[in-house]
């Protein structure tokens, strides 16, 4: 029997693939003449007939089956054409597991689930059913031990529906050899699931809408059947009776299911309560972590926690979540409390500071904490400077420069990290002593500055940070309240800046009240002084405390605080210098009153003893002391060009100058008891005679009085100058008239003691002229012939050289100056006792010739313009040689007296020694 139409061909197929059950829409063609035609349908390798629709024949409606093959031909059979063929094919997708409780649009096979579901040793709850291999691809167990994977994690678990689940621990066990390739597949898998997941019950809908149109469909056909029919509406009618057919198998559907239902909506609840104390963990569990984070000091995690929980719940209205973040509020503000105290907390480190204000910021605390913290720092350091000055006159009533201070516990606790180095020209000694040797005011001063160089700059960098707004964010990020707190800050500067001057005047005035408390009123001398002022401190004492300020001075200038505000230091700098130079002036001037003491009267080579030298050592030890505090440093002015306190140096320095010259004074009138005072004649050829003199040197008043010429002599010549030109190296620019002062002063005294040696030595030789020429009953008017110089005249020239001999073992630049002014004094004797003679003898003329010229000869290098008066007024008063014989007499009497007195006549004849011009 022939075909009488052509094989049916299919060339199209939608969809192309699906799972089992997938409603598909054929084409192609000759797909058959009706219903009755199509004689059969596979896909796949599978019958689906039964589930076909023929709608033309082009177009065919069925479901897939689950078939064997995972891809395959659809092949049509038809009477009319016989067995099809396909141009496209179909691929089987592996039906994905539906939950016994998940909503389905098709039929789903249960025995897949049976085993699983009546196992009763697994144990396993329906509710917690889910797939074995959540990744989709094959599981290749590893061969890693189970111990090593407990080591390697623990307190984990491999087990996805475990709360410890460790997604590594589960790669390892079960994927260790998987391949890359079939990793990336697994993810993809996941990414799936989750998308399906989270679609819900719009893709349950989605999947089942072509089944709930054929319902619709089907009911549409029926109405209008049994509208046509006439029997929609009869009692007992078809559709009654399928009506009460569903009414039953739903009713016997909610009874079968009710129980399970039931335990499902209760399980959703407890699973819904589960999933929001999961989801919102963070808020409940947040006051107990609160509270831990607080012990440990994590503010840092309290704080973004807090700003996390208030972004999220701060205007909840739920009524759980409001009791919650209620007593996460009630946390927050007791944190708040205790981060306050902690900053008001002294001492504390800039760094704790900054870190608790910005706690406070974040934590939107009332009020300003910085400015609260800038309020009590001040305080602290103001107490700190108090308690200071009250341990050390604690140690002043207690114990003295000896013991160790009694510390107080504020003192104690703080932490001196910027302590104040000594130098300059006054250089402590090494050891640890010292501290204790020093004076209790200057002790005090440094351990001032170190407190508030320790404090001041600190609490100049929480100002700044604060003014900067760095303080409130240390990214500089803006944000309205950073500028608000900013914009107080600005508010505030003129407090602040009354707070940097309260502390810089209350450090001047404690160091004014233990070093100037003369420059305090008296009710600022009874907070601020009370030390022990029974020994002023000297010179190198101030010039340490000196020291000490002048570092405080710089290391608050190197914070950059404005110059006003540091002028009250400034201005004790200026005071303690004055009062450090006046001081070392007096107090030297205190010393060269006592250079008397040391006076050993031992010569050297020059005349002089070792007292100038000391005068001039002393001198200059002072002006070296007043090196560092007279230097001018940056901002200091020079005070010696302040025309008050340059002329009280001056006038210091000329007391000091005097002082000397007086100590001088009174060493030329003391007297040592029993000292032998009178003028002793030593015979000249003696060889003992140098010895007794260095042997008596310093007993014998009028030798301490050449000592002291020669020494005034030094001090004009040599001492002052020398002075004078380390007065002016050192900016004292009144030098010249200290000097000059000085210079007249010294000569006074020379002259004064000049004087009074010559008194002493020139009175006895003069008393011995006129005694000794009428020795005897010697008379000028009957005598006989001179037969040479009579023994009287020799006396005195013994006399003479005894002086010279006392002077030149002192100083033989003395020598000329001492012979000739007691030469005037005999010669103007000689000259009075010539004149005082009423008239002469031949003889007695002779006589009194001879011994003018013999006196006048032997002295002739000591002569002077006065002297040389005398001896020519003396002789003029004789009468004239008459007659060659007595020239020649008196000439050979001379010769005589020359050659006989040679030895001691030489020492009248150095041509060197020339007198000495005033």
């Amino acid at each position: 029997m022939s075909r009488a139409r052509q094989p049916p061909l299919v060339t199209g197929i939608s969809p192309n693939e699906g799972t089992p059950w997938t409603k598909v829409t054929i084409r192609g063609e000759n797909l058959g003449t009706g219903p009755t035609d199509l004689i059969g349908l596979s896909i796949c390798g599978h019958n689906c007939l039964l589930t076909s629709e023929w709608i033309t024949a082009s177009k065919i409606v069925c479901r897939v089956g689950p078939a064997k093959d995972d891809k395959g031909e659809i092949v049509v059979t038809t009477r009319s054409g016989g067995r099809g063929t396909s141009t496209v094919s179909f691929k089987l997708l592996k039906p994905e597991r539906i939950g016994i409780l998940e909503q389905s649009a098709v039929w789903v096979d249960e025995i897949n689930y049976y085993d699983m579901r009546t196992d009763r040793n697994k144990g396993i709850s329906p509710l917690s059913l889910r797939p074995s291999n959540p990744l989709g691809i094959e599981i290749d167990k590893g061969k890693v031990p189970l111990k090593d994977l407990e080591n390697m994690f623990p307190g984990m678990s491999g087990d996805f529906n475990s709360e410890n689940f460790s997604a590594t621990w589960y790669l390892m066990d079960n994927h260790s050899s998987t391949s890359f390739e079939q990793l990336r597949l697994a993810v993809g898998n996941l990414k799936k699931q989750a998308s399906k997941k989270n679609e819900g019950s719009l893709a349950y809908v989605k999947g089942g809408l072509s089944t709930f149109f054929e319902a619709q469909d089907a009911l549409a056909s029926i109405h209008q059947k049994l509208e046509s029919d006439g029997t929609e509406k009869v009692e007992g009618s078809m559709t009654q009776r399928l009506e009460n057919i569903l009414n039953r198998a739903s009713e016997t559907a909610d009874t079968l299911f009710q129980e399970v239902l039931g335990r499902k909506d209760k399980a959703d609840s407890t699973r819904n309560a589960l999933n929001v104390l999961q989801r919102f963990k963070f808020l409940f569990n947040l006051p107990l972590n609160i509270e831990r984070n607080i012990q440990k000091g994590d503010y840092d995690v309290v704080i973004n926690d807090y700003e996390k929980a208030k972004s999220l719940f701060g205007n909840t209205e739920v009524p759980v979540f409001k009791k919650v973040y209620s007593e996460v509020e009630t946390r927050i503000e007791a944190l708040r409390k205790l981060l306050l105290d902690k900053l008001l907390e002294t001492p504390s480190t800039l760094h704790d500071q900054k870190r608790y204000i910005r706690y406070l910021s974040d934590l939107h605390a009332p009020g300003d904490p910085a400015w609260q913290c800038i309020i009590a720092q001040h305080k602290w350091i103001l107490q700190l400077m108090q308690n200071c000055k009250e341990d050390f006159i604690k140690e002043q009533k207690v114990g003295g420069v000896g013991l160790e201070p009694d510390r107080s516990l504020a003192l104690n606790r703080i932490n001196l990290s910027a302590p104040v180095k000594r130098g300059g020209s006054f250089q402590a000694p090494k050891d640890d002593s010292w501290h204790y040797k020093s004076p209790q005011q200057v002790r005090f001063v440094e351990k001032l500055s170190d407190v508030v160089i320790s404090q001041l700059p600190n609490f100049w960098k929480l100002w700044i940070s604060y003014v900067n707004g760095s303080l409130f964010s240390e990214t500089g990020e803006k944000s309205n309240q950073v500028e608000k707190l900013k914009k107080n800050a600005r508010q505030r500067q003129s407090d602040f800046k009354s707070m940097i001057e309260e502390v810089t005047r209350r450090l001047v005035q404690l160091v004014r009240g233990a070093l100037l408390p003369s420059s305090l009123t008296e009710m600022e001398l009874r907070r601020y002084g009370g030390w022990d002022t029974k020994n002023p401190l000297r010179g190198a004492w101030l010039t340490q405390a000196i020291h000490t300020v002048r570092l405080s001075h710089e290391a608050l200038s190197a914070l950059e605080i404005p110059n006003d505000l540091l002028q009250v230091i400034h201005d004790l700098l200026q005071d303690l210098r004055v009062h450090c130079l006046i001081i070392t002036l007096q107090h030297t001037e205190e010393d060269v009153k006592r250079l008397a003491e040391k006076e050993d009267w031992v010569v050297d080579n020059e005349g002089i003893t070792s007292l100038p030298a000391q005068f001039e050592q002393c001198m200059i030890q002072m002006l070296q002391s007043l090196k560092e505090p007279m230097d001018c440093k940056t901002g200091e002015i020079n005070i010696l060009n302040l025309e008050v306190i340059q002329d009280k140096a001056c006038e210091q320095c000329v007391s000091i100058m005097k002082n000397f010259i007086t100590c001088l004074d009174q060493l030329s009138t003391k007297t040592d008891g029993g000292m032998d005072t009178s003028n002793v004649s030593v015979d000249l050829a003696s060889p003992d005679l140098f010895g007794k003199i260095n042997e008596d040197f310093s007993s014998k008043p009028e030798q301490r009085l050449l000592i002291l010429l020669s020494n005034c002599h030094y001090l004009e010549r040599h001492t002052f100058l020398n002075l004078a030109e380390h007065l002016e190296k050192n900016g004292f620019t009144n030098a010249d008239k200290i000097i000059r002062v000085s210079i007249e002063a010294v000569r006074q005294l020379d002259d004064h003691l000049f004087e009074t040696y010559i008194e002493k030595k020139s009175d006895p030789i003069v008393g011995s002229l006129e005694p000794g020429i009428y020795a005897g009953y010697f008379d000028w008017k009957d005598c006989l012939p001179p037969t040479g110089v009579r023994s009287y005249l020799k006396e005195a020239l013994v006399n003479i050289i005894s002086v010279h001999a006392e002077v030149f073992t002192v100083s033989k630049e003395l020598v000329p100056r001492v012979l000739s002014k007691i030469i005037e004094a005999v010669a103007e004797e000689m000259s009075r006792l010539m004149q005082c003679v009423s008239s002469f003898s031949k003889n007695g003329a002779l006589q009194a010739r001879l011994e003018i010229c013999a006196l006048r000869d032997a002295v002739e290098p000591y002569l002077t313009s006065e002297s040389r008066i005398s001896f020519k007024q003396a002789i003029e008063a004789l009468p004239q040689l008459q007659s060659g014989a007595d020239k020649k007499l008196l000439e050979e009497l001379l010769n005589k007296f020359k050659s006989s007195m040679k030895l001691q006549l030489n020492c009248f004849k150095p041509a060197s020694f020339q007198p000495v011009k005033r």
